[in-house]
Order: structure tokens, then sequence, then C-alpha cells
């Protein structure tokens, strides 16, 4: 639902206005669940929300649970989307200035701040920018009471209770209203929810598959069980056993 609301450009101008306190001359047409996968044998992501200002690029992530590791994953998004930039033949000096946001219900770093920003300073001197135009934002819906921006604090709040309270969130539930009937909203949903369930299920084998095979290598090694049986529990043949073992030495 994040994402089809944010699918509007007026909401998705709104939104980011009033989280950044910037003004936004041009947004291109939101674009959701971009992937960015620059080479076929490396880790992609899938980003909840993308869009292309003037001279500028958004991801906006909307967290409805606790993750770990948010600093490394902001890092990571980052990287993604510049690397997504240059092969598009853009030159590293082009690069637009950009801002990766995450929308959490929860605290995820206990500091009970309602925004947190993340940018590149010099320690020795703060009055030295390193002028890579990225900003990192992190907002803590739980937090909203003590957000001062009045703007920022009604949008926190809405996330965290559901209950608008300003002319702009409550333009925010009526669409999510109106969503909620529209067919192509819930074919979407429908369609993400049995990816996301064929995803963890294609996990949750492949798991189970290593998990089989590091128990027989583990017997092998210990002497409990011969290179030719461990081959024949595991469907493979012994040049393929004595590979695996290889490896994991």
């Amino acid at each position: 639902m994040f994402g089809a609301v944010m699918r509007d450009p007026g909401i998705c101008k709104g939104v980011l206005e009033r989280l950044l306190r910037i003004k936004i001359d041009h947004l291109e047409y939101p674009e959701l669940q971009k992937s960015i996968s620059p080479f076929y044998n490396q880790k992609g992501v899938r980003l909840d929300v993308y869009a292309e200002g003037s001279g500028q690029v958004f991801d906006v992530e909307c967290q409805s649970y606790m993750i770990k590791n948010i600093g490394k994953r902001t890092r990571y998004y980052q990287s993604m989307i510049d690397m997504d930039s240059l092969l598009r033949g853009t030159d590293y000096s082009e690069l637009k200035e950009s801002y990766v946001i995450f929308i959490c219900l929860d605290d995820p770093f206990d500091a009970d701040l309602p925004v947190y920003t993340f940018e590149r300073t010099c320690r020795e001197s703060g009055g030295v920018d390193l002028g890579d135009k990225t900003h990192h934002l992190i907002f803590n819906a739980a937090a909203y009471k003590k957000e001062k921006d009045s703007e920022i604090r009604d949008f926190l709040a809405f996330v965290k209770n559901n209950k608008p309270e300003s002319d702009f969130t409550r333009g925010i539930e009526s669409m999510v209203q109106a969503k909620k009937f529209e067919n192509t909203f819930l074919n979407e949903y429908l369609a993400i929810s049995l990816h996301e369930r064929d995803v963890k299920e294609r996990a949750t084998r492949a798991g189970m598959e290593e998990g089989k095979i590091a128990m027989c290598l583990d017997l092998v090694n210990s002497g409990l069980l011969s290179i030719k049986d461990a081959a024949l529990k595991l469907g493979i043949t012994e040049a393929d056993l004595r590979e695996k073992m290889e490896k994991q030495s």
C-alpha cells in the first residue's frame, strides 16, 4: 500500500518535501520495487520507491518491522544507486545528489530521536564537507511527539497510528481507502505476495539442501561416513563431493 500511494507523483513529492525540508522543482514518475543488479553474479537490491528529480535521486524505504544493520543497508543501497547511474553512462562527476530514506515504525538506534540524519563531514573540522552529496535519513515514527517540525510530526504520527491529523495526511488516507478497492492494486499485491512466498520457499529448500551437504561433509571429515556413502546420500558423484570438500577447506 505504501508503494501504491507513493506512486502518485503529487503525494510522493509532498512526502519528500516535508521529510527533507526542501523544495523539489520536478519529480519523475516514481518507480516501485526498482531492481538493481549490475552484474549477474552480484547481490542486487530492490528499492521500495525510487524517484528522480532535477539533479536528485530519492530512495524511500518503509520498514514495518525492526531490521538489523540498517547503516550497512543504507551504504549498500547507496552504492547500488550510484552503480546504476554509472552503468547508464553517467560520469562519477555527474552523479546526482542522492537521498536514501528509511521510514521505520520503531527506533533502530534506541536513542529516542524522531529523525536521524547522516552526512559525511570531516572529523577534525566540522565545517569541512566531503561534498559527495549523499544523505542518509532514518525516521523513527515511534518518537513522532518529539519532532518540532509540525509537518514531519503529523506525517510520522500518521505512519505510526494510521490516524490523519492534517490536510496532507487526510489526502493520503483518502487515497489508501480508494486503493483498497482497485483491482489493479489487488492484483499487484497478490502478485508480490506470491513472489515473496516463492522466494522464501526456494530459500528454505536451498537452506535445507546446504545443511544436508554440510552434515554429510562433517561426517566424512570425522571418518564416520565414507565418501562413497555420502555421495549416495546426497545423490551426487564422488567427484562432485570431493570438489565440495576442497571448497570447504
